[in-house]
């Protein structure tokens, strides 16, 4: 077995720079747009809020944008190789290399060698820039665009239950005894019917409860609405039920979510959401070196034979059936069904087998 993979430098940057470039102007591309359609559905929400103008439509923009730039990121690196492949099949480039004595894995070896250095850009991009604007974005979002406190461990629209009542707090912020909660709603239940709804602006742990802040209580049985300066509520609630009733994956990095499993753990928590995202971490950066294995197909076979478009749909349903089964295992992890290392790991490795072995057996 000939294990030089790159026998010819010139050759390796020659494909490595179509690749790349081409990728690049499909994910730029492709990311305006749909900045641009998203804009277009939650402009109108956020200039609906007083005091909000177009410096707040370039703070959304600048949260949202690099989401969509990690979201198209794989898919784009797919259309990008696809076009390679297509172009140098075409123009009999991939002819010209195998008659010079290049095999097909010597051919991809520095396109995969190539993604395996995006993929890490990928994941520090996702790590230092992605995870903060994801948190941000959720908080403002769950405050209907209003203003929110400048807090790096903020979270949005977390539900909570304190015996038979249900607790519902627009905003979280802080850690351990400096948590903080605004636009507090409980609802006190008794008999499954509610008996009291109270609204509060604050909330701050006090004495092994919670003092409510500017509380407005509505009482269904007298059918009355009592205000109030404070209000003592939520006895026995600790505050890490608020920071740990509601851990997004994808609005925290990679080390405050292992921390975040681990308290889970210690406060009998289930860890199956934030251990699936936690794998997958790793694992959705990593499909970028998948991509130009899956859309190899369209490297190959006589362009005259005229079956190129064939070659390159059939390596275009490869990469898209990968993303669709990778999406529903990360689902089946979410909710327990799978274990969540299984759920992130099973799709990568499964189309990467299945990529060799199609590459195999029809070129090698």
């Amino acid at each position: 077995m000939n294990l030089n993979f790159f026998p010819s430098p010139r050759l390796a940057r020659y494909t490595v720079w179509l690749y790349v470039s081409r990728s690049l102007a499909v994910l730029l591309s492709l990311s305006m747009v749909l900045m641009m359609l998203n804009l277009l559905s939650e402009s109108g929400k956020i200039l609906a809020v007083s005091g909000n103008g177009e410096a707040e439509l370039w703070r959304y923009v600048g949260y949202r944008f690099p989401q969509l730039i990690a979201f198209a990121f794989p898919f784009s690196f797919l259309l990008g190789a696809l076009i390679t492949f297509t172009t140098l099949n075409q123009n009999s480039e991939v002819v010209a290399m195998k008659a010079a004595g290049l095999s097909a894995h010597q051919l991809l070896a520095p396109l995969i060698a190539a993604s395996i250095g995006l993929a890490g850009f990928s994941f520090a991009f996702n790590e230092l820039v992605v995870v903060d604007g994801s948190r941000q974005l959720a908080a403002w979002d769950g405050n209907d665009y209003k203003p929110v406190p400048p807090d790096s461990g903020i979270l949005s629209n977390v539900w909570v239950t304190a015996g038979d009542d249900l607790v519902q707090t627009r905003i979280v912020t802080g850690r351990g005894a400096g948590v903080r909660l605004r636009n507090v709603r409980l609802f006190e239940r008794q008999d499954n019917s509610i008996t009291r709804i109270i609204d509060a602006d604050r909330g701050r742990p006090y004495e092994g409860g919670w003092m409510l802040e500017g509380v407005t209580i509505y009482d269904a049985g007298m059918n009355v609405v009592l205000r109030r300066p404070a209000l003592r509520a939520l006895e026995g609630v600790e505050p890490q039920r608020f920071t740990l009733a509601k851990v997004d994956p994808d609005a925290q990095n990679f080390v405050t979510l292992q921390r975040n499993i681990g308290e889970m753990e210690r406060a009998g928590v289930t860890t199956a959401t934030a251990e699936t995202g936690f794998w997958h971490k790793l694992s959705q950066p990593l499909s970028t070196m998948l991509m130009p294995l899956l859309a190899a197909m369209a490297a190959f076979g006589l362009a005259r034979s005229g079956k190129v478009l064939l070659r390159a749909a059939v390596g275009m349903a490869l990469g898209f059936a990968y993303f669709v089964i990778d999406n529903f295992a990360v689902a089946l992890g979410n909710v327990g069904a799978y274990p969540p290392l299984l759920a992130a790991w099973a799709p990568f490795l499964l189309f990467l087998l299945i990529g060799e072995t199609v590459l195999i057996r029809s070129e090698e």
